[in-house]
């Protein structure tokens, strides 16, 4: 069998998180979603006792749940089994080399009942960032490395939910669209969010300076918005799943309803196959 080959660099990950905290962090994003986790927390019928967060950046999320047990992005999570109620992935799991083991770890720690909830980058975050970058370092050197981390589409992470076992599995996406100046007050924000390339497949050393200059140019002259500000795409995913329990809701067995269709629609029923009129 053969080894994946690696995604992320964590010490690089590390360092770009420490350089942010240093500097003062943007953390925009993660008070935004921060706000939306307690909304939904507000629709679900359950009082949350013992939260855990995981989370580089906890500050947002401890304003929402106060409180609650914080802990750091590692392959290996520091939680104990049946030891919380609700757990929290905030903005980390699109760097993880194995995001179902980290779904894993979370099903353990939760009770019979208990909630998992994760909101991470999705497949168009960045898009046009990526189409800028790559269109100018084609132009410029004839060939293209990996500069903007891969995201998953919305209906794969879903799947995700089933695979570590998760109950009612559901996941939904929520889209920013934030302007800036220019596309160098982007590349700014993104080391101030601690979110720069850490790709362990990275280019070692400094883009050159002309491929930098056209893929500005290439994104002011393609994204900019009427009141020349640029736009930068979002793509914040929702994933939630429960901890399976006896008292949640459960499919019905194929064949045991006890009502037809079109009697709770009130119409006729009409004949298929062989009986079907002519």
């Amino acid at each position: 069998m053969t080894t994946p080959p690696q995604l992320t660099d964590r010490e690089a990950l590390s360092r770009h998180r420490a350089r942010a905290r240093a500097a003062g962090p943007a953390l925009f994003l993660h008070e935004d979603a921060a706000i939306e986790l307690e909304e939904r927390l507000n629709e679900v019928n359950k009082t949350f006792t013992a939260p855990a967060v995981i989370a580089d950046f906890p500050d947002p999320w401890r304003a929402v749940l106060p409180g609650a047990k914080v802990v750091a992005d590692t392959e290996l999570l520091d939680l104990e089994p049946e030891a919380h109620d609700l757990i929290v992935h905030a903005f980390c799991l699109h760097w993880a080399e194995d995001p179902v083991g980290q779904m894993v770890q979370a099903a353990r720690a939760l009770k019979s009942d208990g909630l998992f909830i994760a909101v991470m980058f999705g497949g168009q975050t960045l898009a046009e960032l990526r189409a800028a970058l790559a269109e100018a370092e084609i132009a410029v050197t004839g060939g293209l490395s990996p500069r903007v981390l891969p995201m998953g589409e919305i209906r794969d992470l879903g799947a995700l939910l089933q695979r570590a076992g998760f109950a009612l599995p559901v996941a939904d996406a929520v889209t920013r669209k934030v302007t800036y100046g220019d596309p160098l007050r982007l590349l700014q924000d993104l080391r101030a969010m601690g979110q720069g390339n850490a790709l362990a497949a990275r280019v070692r050393h400094f883009t050159q300076r002309a491929v930098i200059a056209e893929a500005l140019a290439r994104y002011a002259a393609n994204f900019a918005e009427p009141d020349g500000r640029v736009r930068a795409t979002f793509d914040m995913v929702w994933l939630t799943g429960w901890k399976p329990h006896e008292s949640q809701q459960k499919p019905l067995r194929p064949g045991s309803a006890t009502h037809r269709l079109a009697e709770a629609l009130g119409t006729c029923e009409l004949p298929s196959g062989e009986n079907a009129p002519k």
